[in-house]
Order: C-alpha cells, then structure tokens, then sequence
C-alpha cells in the first residue's frame, strides 16, 4: 500500500452515507496520534467554561482521580469509533455516556459545545502538525458521525455542517471562555496527568511544551503565563516535523484505537465497558438531575 492510497479510498466513499466508516480510517490508521492528542486538547478546552470546569472539580473525576478519567473518556469514545453506531459495544458505550450526564445539571449549550470541539479541534490538529491535511470528505464524515453522536446522546440544535460546528464552537468560546478558580484546579490537574506519563525530570518542560500548544484565549482563561515566543516556535516545529517525518513513513496497515494507547494505564488486565465511567447517584455533589433530551441508546 502506498502512502495517499487510503485516502484515495476514502475518496471513493460517500461521506454522508459512510461518515462513520471513513471517520474510522481516518481516525485508526491515518492519524491515531494526532487525534489522540487533539481530542486530549478538545477536553482541556472545555474546562474554560466556568460551567463545566466548576462541574467536573465538583465531582473531583479530574483533580483526584485524573488517570481513570482519562482512560474511561478515551475507551467509551472509541468505541463508538471501533464497533459502530448499531453494535453492542456502541450502544453500551452510549449508554454508559448518557447515565453518566444524565445524573448532573449540564445544560445542552455545553453539551452542544463539548460535543463541537470533537469536529472541530482535530481538524484544527491536523491542518496544523498532520503529515496532511484532513481531506473534504473527512471533514465532511466527522460532522455528520458526530451528529450522529449527538443524537444518541439526546443533544438538541446540533450544527448540520463542518462549518456550523466550527461557528458553534467559536461563538461559544467568545461568550462564555472566562476564569474560574475550581476550573484551573481541573486545568492543572490534567496537566499534572499528562506529566506522568514521563519520566519525573521531564515534567517542566512537558508542562511547557503543552502550554505552547494551547492559543492565547485559553491561555487567559486559565491565567497561564504565556509561554516565551521562542519555546512557543520550538515546540510547534517540533510537532510539525514529527508530521512531515510521518509522511515519509509506510501507511499504516493494522488500525491503532484508543485503547491501545499508551496512555491508557487504569485497566492493565481489561474492562468492561459496561462498568466504565462513574457511576454518580442523581443530585450528589448539589448537581441536581436535568434532562437534556430523550436518548436512542436507552
């Protein structure tokens, strides 16, 4: 297989009638590294809405218990990725996800959003550090499988297109991006997450490297010090090269899931992804039960 041939089958597809099939290739065997790290940085973005940050300090899944969290979000995701809409695994998985949300006040704007920063920041991600760009038609099937996604998981108004999601997520983030003290413990704790996945004495210049990953709106949010100009260049033309160095590298030929991850460290002898997650009772942490809308995975 040469190194554009996927993406020329991916072109022979239907990207509304194959969306999840193509988001698959793309997502497994094209780019599994840049998806991983842009849908680590979706999440993290999230945590600049008051809203939501406060919620999950709340709940203490990010400040105490960050690794599972992190392995739980992953896994349930993927899964829907893996298997497919209609599968056991997908439908377990949104259920899993639904039980979860469905046991706190989250409004559907936030989840609208999160559910925006899925599409739009891996396209971000990748046009920026890929060892391509993403294509039309992978655009196109990203929007339309997290569309898909969203009505599963019974989110109202979700954008129709690429370009809705796109102006969903840019909106909301300049309405409701603002500081919030339990919002930064959460912003902290990932990073400290993320630090531990290396050796100690690399733990510095890792917190450095991802902050001069994160923009200027994030970074005012969270009332970071801006990273220098010049560890800013180094660390972007670091990721950008391990793109272009991917490019020149045979494609892909076995897909690479979330699950394999090395990242992934809470389940050393497996799971089940019915007893993923948290498993909250309706109204703790002063977080009383809000509908947002019926779900087809009950």
């Amino acid at each position: 297989m040469k190194r554009y041939e996927r993406l020329r089958q991916i072109r022979r597809m239907d990207p509304y009638e194959d969306a999840s099939e193509i988001y698959r290739l793309a997502s497994a065997y094209e780019f599994p590294w840049d998806f991983a790290r842009a849908l680590e940085l979706a999440l993290y973005r999230t945590y600049a809405v008051p809203s939501i940050g406060r919620l999950l300090a709340r709940t203490e899944e990010f400040t105490d218990r960050a690794q599972k969290r992190y392995d739980d979000t992953a896994l349930l995701l993927d899964a829907v990725v893996e298997h497919g809409f209609g599968s056991e695994q997908g439908r377990t998985a949104i259920r899993r996800i639904n039980q979860m949300h469905r046991a706190y006040d989250i409004t559907n704007d936030d989840m609208r959003y999160v559910l925006c920063t899925f599409v739009v920041i891996p396209k971000r991600w990748i046009d920026a550090y890929g060892w391509r760009r993403l294509s039309r038609h992978e655009t196109v099937a990203s929007a339309v499988h997290h569309r898909t996604l969203g009505r599963h998981m019974g989110i109202k108004d979700v954008p129709a297109s690429y370009e809705e999601f796109e102006a969903c997520l840019d909106a909301y983030e300049e309405a409701h991006f603002a500081w919030d003290e339990e919002a930064r413990r959460v912003a902290d704790g990932t990073l400290d997450l993320m630090a531990s996945w290396y050796p100690g004495a690399l733990a510095p210049l890792l917190r450095t490297g991802t902050l001069a990953l994160l923009d200027e709106p994030l970074l005012r949010a969270f009332r970071y010090t801006p990273p220098s100009a010049t560890s800013r260049a180094i660390v972007r033309r670091a990721v950008r090269l391990r793109g272009r160095a991917v490019r020149l590298m045979p494609p892909r030929r076995a897909p690479h899931h979330a699950r394999q991850n090395r990242e992934i460290k809470g389940y050393p002898d497996g799971y089940r992804l019915a007893e993923l997650g948290t498993h909250p009772t309706p109204g703790v942490r002063g977080c009383p039960v809000r509908r947002i809308g019926a779900s087809a995975a009950e």
